[in-house]
Parts: C-alpha cells; sequence; structure tokens
C-alpha cells in the first residue's frame, strides 16, 4: 500500500485540534530561538589554526569580542591537535560555571557538553567540524536578538500533513551532506520516507543525529530563494512505526544560517530536492 496523497492524512485531524497543535509548535520554535543560547545570539565565529590565538575586544585579536562588552585582551586560546586551551590574563573577568577561568581545557560541542567561557553578556565556546576546530562567539544581548520581530509561515494547511512509508538501508549507511563551509560530511542514514504528492511518489533521505531518535531532513523544493530561505529547510518526523510515520510540513523551519551568517548549517543532498513547491511551513527571514 502507497503512501497516501497529499490531500489526505493518516488520520483524520481535527481542524481546530490540529491549529493548535501547530500553534504549540510554532510557540516552543520561538521559545527556542529567542532564548540566550538561541541563533539570535551569534555575533562572531572564527578557526583556530594550531598554536596560540589572542582572544578580545581589540581588532586585532584573531578572536574578535564585540566592542565595549569584553576587555581588549582576555586571553590565549592554545590550540595542540584537538586540545583547545583558555589561558585567561588576570581581572580578565572569565568565568566558567560561575568561577574565575586562569587556566582551562576546553571542551568542544561534539565531546558532550561544550566548555562556555562567559564574560557578562558575552560567551564563547570551541566548535568542531570534521577536522576543523572554532571559536562560537554569543551575546545575549547582539542587535539581532533584540531586534527579532519574529516569523511569517504560511497558512497551517493540514493537506501538507502527509504519512510517509519508511524504506530502511540495510544495513543503515552513510550519505554525504554538504554544508556552508564548502565541506562534504558523511551523516549516518538509517533509510528513506517515500510519500505521494499528486498522484507522484518522492523520496527523502533522513538523517539520524547522534543521541536523537527522531528523523532529520533537510530538504529543498521550488519555493526556496523566493517565498522561503535559499538553502532549503529543516524537518523532523517520529521514528517509524510498523513502516510509517508523519512528515508534517506545517513543521518545516528556517536553519539557522537563515538567520546568522556564523552558523555551519548543512545543505539538502541532492536527492533531497523536491521538483514542486511546498507551500508550508516558515517562509523566508530577512535578507539572510
Amino acid at each position: 500500500m502507497g503512501a497516501l496523497p497529499v490531500g489526505s492524512s493518516p488520520s483524520p485531524v481535527p481542524s481546530s485540534s490540529y491549529d493548535e497543535e501547530i500553534g504549540r509548535w510554532k510557540a516552543q520554535r520561538l521559545e527556542r530561538l529567542r532564548s540566550e543560547t538561541g541563533w539570535l545570539t551569534l555575533v562572531g565565529l572564527y578557526w583556530l589554526e594550531p598554536g596560540a590565538s589572542s582572544v578580545g575586544s581589540d581588532p586585532a585579536s584573531r578572536v574578535v569580542l564585540p566592542a565595549g562588552k569584553a576587555p581588549a585582551r582576555v586571553g590565549i586560546l592554545e590550540r595542540d591537535g584537538d586540545r583547545v586551551t583558555l589561558h585567561a590574563l588576570p581581572g580578565s573577568g572569565a568565568s566558567f560555571e560561575g568561577k574565575p577561568v586562569e587556566t582551562l581545557t576546553l571542551r568542544s560541542d561534539v565531546d558532550g557538553e561544550p566548555s562556555v567561557v562567559s564574560l557578562g553578556s558575552v560567551s564563547f565556546l570551541i566548535i568542531r567540524r570534521a577536522d576543523r576546530l572554532g571559536v562560537r562567539v554569543r551575546d545575549t544581548q547582539s542587535a539581532t536578538r533584540l531586534g527579532f520581530r519574529g516569523l511569517e509561515s504560511f497558512p497551517v494547511d493540514a493537506k501538507w500533513r502527509v504519512e510517509a512509508r519508511f524504506e530502511p538501508h540495510v544495513p543503515p549507511r552513510k550519505i554525504p551532506i554538504p554544508n556552508v563551509l564548502g565541506t562534504v560530511i558523511p551523516e549516518e542514514s538509517p533509510g528513506a520516507l517515500v510519500f505521494d504528492l499528486d498522484g507522484q511518489s518522492y523520496r527523502l533521505d533522513a538523517v539520524l543525529e547522534t543521541g536523537e531518535v527522531d528523523l532529520f531532513i533537510i530538504f529543498a523544493d521550488r519555493t526556496n530563494g523566493t517565498e522561503t530561505y535559499g538553502a532549503g529547510r529543516f524537518l523532523y518526523a517520529a521514528p517509524p512505526a510498523n513502516g510509517r510515520t508523519v512528515l508534517d510540513f506545517n513543521k518545516a523551519y528556517n536553519p539557522p544560517c537563515a538567520f546568522t551568517p556564523f552558523a555551519t548549517c548543512p545543505l539538502p543532498p541532492r536527492q533531497n530536492r523536491l521538483p514542486v513547491r511546498v507551500t508550508a511551513g516558515e517562509k523566508k527571514y530577512g535578507e539572510h
């Protein structure tokens, strides 16, 4: 039995309860985006070379912190292979978990909970992307966060809530996922989701992120660049039950790069570029 056409849903969904469900999802999405660790707070991204890199608000620093919100010189980040150590200057104001920092080896975002160094409204942490290590800088008082006025979406329409058949990759395989850094990273793919739109069958390869159970879908469609973000959108689906799950394109959302140039977003793989207009979910934001 094939997946249901776009005009159907896997089970009747009362309009009022479905609208409420989407309303709650949108509210949670906005809460995450506006949070003190949300994408709107990003103000810098600096890739580290081996050796020492200066940190501070001095424009000559290798890692530049926001002017007026951090000392001109905070200290030095020393990279030795995959190890990054902060050597903070006395009186820099740098702290970790509420305690002043002198010397601290920093965990990256792929080594569990990253080590976040704080200086008032400013903070920074180490991110790892393949063999690259970078410093991500946040400011809870960033102009982007303070000036955020919400998101625009297509009208909620239950026809975009479609049932999909899960076709597992046996065994699970890695698929190449490009990103905005110009690199390609193999990601674990447990299978593809197959669904029907207007009598035509389509498929999207799903990714299973480390520590997650929901399927992650990075897709593009023919609204990209006009009504929606040019580099595609993201969507999650629940783990398949009896070989089926739901793709709800009303919950399609913009990647972080739609809000900031300091994110490292994955891009849709070629096979996930739908040759149709998906007029559901978030529309493009600003000029990104």
